[in-house]
C-alpha cells in the first residue's frame, strides 16, 4: 500500500512540476499518512495480541473449573476468572460465560449463581460511578432481580459448611443496605448467623474477615467488632507463632483497622505475658502503648493506649516510666478528654520531672482542667500563681497563666487585680505574643470604660464555675481539633457536635458562643466549626458554650498546644 502512495505521488508531481510547494506538501502529507498505517497496525496489533491473551486465559481457567473434582479447588480459578473479566469493566460478558459453565457443568451452578450476584452488583457501581445512566436506568431492574435471585439461589444451594454461604449472604446483604429498603435489617441479621455458624465448624478465617471488613466500611462497628473478636480467636488458636502473631496485629494497626488490630494484640499479650521476663516485657508493652498513643496524624486510640500504660504500671510501678513517655501518657489521656486522669497523670510527671521541657506545659494544663474541668477556681489558682512565679522572662505558659489570673479577678469582679495581671502581661508579652497581648487589651478596655466582659466569655466562666450550672458535665458537647500539636501560622480546623435530646420534626436553631483563644478568627453564632491560625506559641484554650431556645445544652473546652 506504502509503494501504490509513493507511485501515485510521483504521477502527481510530474504532473505539477510548476507547483514545487504542491509537491512538497504532497509528500509530507504521504509521509504521514505512511506513518499513521503502520502504528495503526502496530496498535492492531497489540490490541488483538491482549485480547487473544485474554481469551486463551479464560479458556484455560473455564476448563480448569470444568475439570476440578471438588468445590475447593474452584474458588480460586472463580476469582481469578472474575479478576479478568473485572479489571476491564466487563462485567455483561463475565455473566455470559458463567451462564455457558453452568450448561456445560450444572453442579457450578452454586459458584455460576454467587458470580452473577457480584457481576451484577459491581456493574451497577460501575454505573452510578461513572454515571452510565442510560443504561442504569434502562437495565438496572433486570440487573437486580438477577442479582438479588442469584444470590439467594447460591445459598439455597449451599450449607453452612461452604464459604460461598456467607459470601452470598454478604453480598445480598449490601445490596439492600445500598438500597436502604425493609430488607437490610433482616439480611444482616441472616449475614451474623451465617458467619457465625461458619466460624464453629470451619478453620477458614477468610469469610470471616472479610465479613467484618465490609460491615466496617459500612459503619457497623459493633457486629464487625464481634466479627473481629472471632477472627483474632481462630487466628490465635491456630498453630501461628507469637511473633507472627504481633506482626499481623501490627499489619491491621497501619492499615487502620483499630478493632482488629487491638483483638490480635490482646491474645498475643495474653500469650507471651505469663512466660516473658518483665524486661523483655515491658519494652513490647511500651511500643504498643506508643503506637495507639494520640497523634494527629495516622491511626490512634488514646483509650486502648491508656490500658496498655496500666498494664505497664501494673507490671512495674511507675518508676519505670522515663520523661518522655510519662508525658506521652498524660498528653494521650487529655486527648481522650479523660482530664482527671491526664491531671494526675500531669501531677506525676511535675512530682518526677519537676525541671523537664514540658514542665510549664504541665503547669498550666492542671491549672486549666482543675479551674474549668473540676470546679476548683482555688486549686487551679494555685497552678497559676507558680507559674507567674518564676524568675527571670516568662515562657508562654507564664503568660497564659497571667491572663487566666486576670480573667478570674475579672469575674469575681476584683478590678484591681484582674488589671494589675493584665497591665503585667502586657509589659511581659510586648513584642512576642500578639494574639494575647490584643485579647487582654480588650478585657482592661472592658474594665476602663465599665464594660461588662465579653457575653460569650462571660457566659462560659458562668457556666464552669457557678455551682448552679453543676449538672453540666461536658459530655453533650464533643469539641475536636486538628492538629493538635501545631506550628504558628499552620491552619487549625476546630469543629464541635452536640448531643441534644430529639425535639420532633423541628430543627432546633442553636447558638456557638466561643470565646478564649480562638487565633486569627472570630466564628459568629451560628457556626459549629471554623478555621484559624495562631501566631502565638504555648497552650491556646477554646471555650464553647451551646444554647438552645430553651436554654444550655453544655460547655466545653480543648487544649491546642502551638510552636
Amino acid at each position: 500500500m506504502i509503494k501504490s502512495q509513493i507511485t501515485n505521488y510521483k504521477s502527481q508531481t510530474n504532473s505539477n512540476t510548476k507547483s514545487p510547494k504542491f509537491q512538497t506538501d504532497a509528500f509530507l502529507l504521504v509521509i504521514v499518512i505512511s506513518v499513521l498505517y503502520i502504528v495503526c497496525n502496530l496498535v492492531l496489533g497489540i490490541c488483538n495480541f491482549c485480547y487473544a491473551q485474554d481469551s486463551d486465559k479464560s479458556a484455560a481457567l473455564s476448563k480448569q473449573i470444568i475439570g476440578a473434582k471438588s468445590n475447593a479447588e474452584l474458588y480460586a480459578p472463580f476469582e481469578e476468572l472474575k479478576d479478568s473479566y473485572f479489571k476491564d469493566n466487563k462485567y455483561t460478558e463475565f455473566v455470559e460465560s458463567l451462564r455457558a459453565l453452568s450448561q456445560q457443568k450444572k453442579a457450578l451452578e452454586p459458584f455460576t449463581d454467587y458470580y452473577i450476584a457480584l457481576s451484577r452488583y459491581q456493574q451497577l457501581k460501575y454505573l452510578e460511578e461513572t454515571q452510565g445512566w442510560d443504561e442504569y436506568f434502562s437495565q438496572g431492574n433486570t440487573y437486580r432481580d438477577e442479582l438479588t435471585k442469584a444470590a439467594q439461589n447460591a445459598i439455597d444451594a449451599t450449607t453452612i459448611n461452604e464459604p460461598l454461604n456467607p459470601y452470598a449472604r454478604l453480598i445480598l446483604w449490601q445490596f439492600h443496605k445500598d438500597q436502604q429498603d425493609a430488607f437490610a435489617e433482616q439480611a444482616l441479621t441472616d449475614l451474623m448467623n451465617s458467619v457465625m455458624e461458619y466460624s464453629k465448624v470451619s478453620a477458614d478465617t477468610k469469610p470471616i474477615k472479610e465479613a467484618a471488613d465490609k460491615l466496617l466500611s459500612y459503619g457497623e462497628k459493633g457486629k464487625s467488632k464481634e466479627l473481629y473478636r472471632i477472627y483474632a480467636e481462630k487466628l490465635a488458636a491456630s498453630d501461628i507463632k507469637d511473633d507472627s502473631l504481633a506482626a499481623i496485629a501490627s499489619g491491621f494497626y497501619k492499615e487502620g483497622n483499630l478493632d482488629l488490630a487491638e483483638s490480635i494484640y490482646n491474645i498475643y499479650l495474653d500469650r507471651i505475658t505469663a512466660s516473658t521476663p518483665r524486661e523483655k516485657l515491658l519494652p513490647v508493652l511500651t511500643d504498643i502503648a506508643r503506637e495507639f498513643s494520640y497523634k494527629d496524624q495516622g491511626p490512634s486510640d488514646p483509650v486502648y493506649a491508656e490500658k496498655i500504660f496500666k498494664k505497664i504500671e501494673e507490671l512495674a510501678g511507675k518508676k519505670v516510666f522515663d520523661q518522655e513517655l510519662m508525658y506521652l501518657r498524660a498528653f494521650n489521656l487529655e486527648k481522650a478528654k479523660e482530664y482527671q486522669k491526664a491531671k494526675d497523670a500531669y501531677i506525676d510527671f511535675l512530682l518526677a520531672f519537676p525541671a523537664a521541657t514540658h514542665s510549664d506545659e504541665a503547669v498550666f494544663k492542671v491549672g486549666i482542667i482543675n479551674t474549668y474541668i473540676l470546679k476548683d477556681k482555688k486549686e487551679g489558682r494555685n497552678y497559676f500563681k507558680e507559674l507567674i512565679s518564676k524568675t527571670g522572662t516568662l515562657r508562654p505558659w507564664g503568660i497564659s497563666a497571667l491572663y487566666q489570673l486576670g480573667l478570674l479577678s475579672q469575674w469575681e469582679d476584683d478590678l484591681t487585680a484582674a488589671n494589675d495581671y493584665y497591665n503585667r502581661l502586657i509589659k511581659e508579652a510586648a513584642g512576642k505574643y500578639p494574639q494575647m497581648l490584643a485579647r487582654a487589651s480588650e478585657r482592661l478596655k472592658e474594665i476602663e470604660e465599665g464594660k461588662p466582659m465579653e457575653y460569650g466569655l462571660k457566659t462560659f466562666l458562668d457556666v464552669s464555675l457557678k455551682e448552679e450550672y453543676s449538672a453540666l458535665d461536658m459530655s453533650k458537647i464533643d469539641l475536636r481539633t486538628r492538629p493538635y500539636q501545631a506550628n504558628k501560622e499552620q491552619a487549625v480546623n476546630i469543629s464541635s457536635a452536640v448531643y441534644a435530646a430529639p425535639t420532633g420534626c423541628m430543627e432546633v436553631q442553636l447558638q456557638y458562643l466561643w470565646s478564649g483563644d480562638l487565633g486569627s478568627k472570630k466564628p459568629s453564632n451560628d457556626q459549629s466549626a471554623f478555621a484559624t491560625v495562631y501566631t502565638d506559641t504555648g497552650t491556646q484554650v477554646i471555650n464553647l458554650v451551646v444554647v438552645s431556645p430553651s436554654g444550655i445544652i453544655d460547655r466545653s473546652l480543648d487544649l491546642v498546644d502551638t510552636y
